[in-house]
């Protein structure tokens, strides 16, 4: 039997330390909250999708009365962006969460759904996408999702 060690590095920072960019991307993930519709749990998860062009694209979670019909934050950012500019690497990304009118103090972490999803826009542009995870006690920043998937499938695992 080999044991491997999986180590994953990300950043704790707080907004002042980020990058101009940075911190709008964030803020338009937090105004993104706005259009969650979550009647059911009352968690409204926002996400702002930046494109190498410099485009944000935002997201809102949108739940169903049949759940598993709704649709988390970052894949209504993530799939909006590849739909409306399909030829555009998506860079950054950051989610934010709130209940009610406060945001969490602790970021929260894509699903694994989500996780998967950004994984392969990964895979397709060939690009690590920058994940900014908002919490009012600090931010967390991964480039790239292998810091938090780190044993992800891809398209070639598909190959013979």
């Amino acid at each position: 039997m080999i044991e491997r060690k999986i180590e994953a590095i990300v950043h704790i920072c707080d907004m002042a330390e980020l990058s101009e960019e940075d911190q709008q991307l964030v803020e338009a993930a937090k105004k993104a909250t706005e259009g969650s519709y979550a009647p059911y749990s009352k968690f409204n998860v926002g996400a702002a999708a930046r494109l190498k062009s410099g485009i944000i694209v935002p997201g809102a979670n949108q739940e169903n009365a049949a759940y598993p019909s709704g649709l988390c934050a970052e894949r209504t950012a993530l799939f909006a962006a590849g739909a409306q500019y399909p030829d555009q690497p998506v860079i950054a990304l950051a989610i934010a969460a709130r209940k009610g009118k406060r945001f969490l103090p602790k970021p929260v972490s894509p699903c694994g759904a989500c996780r998967q999803v950004i994984s392969g826009v990964e895979e397709r542009f060939g690009i690590p996408i920058r994940i900014l995870l908002y919490g009012t006690d600090g931010i967390l920043v991964s480039e790239g999702i292998t810091p938090l998937l780190p044993l992800r499938f891809v398209d070639g695992d598909m190959s013979v």
